[in-house]
C-alpha cells in the first residue's frame, strides 16, 4: 500500500463516486467517518479527504480500496498528497 500511488484520475473517479452515491452512502460503503479537519474543494463543493483517497486507492487497477486505519487524513498524509496532485484542500475549524 501506497498513497503515492493514487492518481488525479483516481481521485476524479471517487469524487465521481461520491456525487452518484451521496455523501452517507458514500462514507458508509468505505466505512470512514466524516472529516475532521481537512476537506478537499472541487467548485464549491466539500468532500471528506481522507475518505476519498482512501476509496481513490481502490480506483487504481488491480488494488483495495484502503480502511481508515491504513493511514493518515492528516496534513502530511491525505491532505498533502492530495495537494501534490493539484487539489485544493482546505482545513476547516476543528467541530
Amino acid at each position: 500500500m501506497a498513497l503515492n500511488d493514487i492518481t488525479r484520475s483516481a481521485v476524479l473517479q471517487a469524487v465521481e463516486e461520491y456525487d452518484r452515491r451521496g455523501r452517507d452512502a458514500f462514507l458508509e460503503k468505505y466505512r470512514f467517518g466524516p472529516a475532521r479537519r481537512y476537506v478537499l474543494l472541487i467548485d464549491g463543493k466539500e468532500y471528506d479527504s481522507k475518505a476519498i483517497v482512501g476509496a481513490a486507492h481502490g480506483h487504481l487497477p488491480g488494488l483495495e480500496p484502503l480502511g481508515s486505519d491504513e493511514f493518515s487524513g492528516g496534513k502530511n498524509h491525505a491532505a498533502k498528497l492530495l495537494g501534490d496532485l493539484g487539489f485544493e484542500v482546505v482545513a476547516r475549524d476543528a467541530v
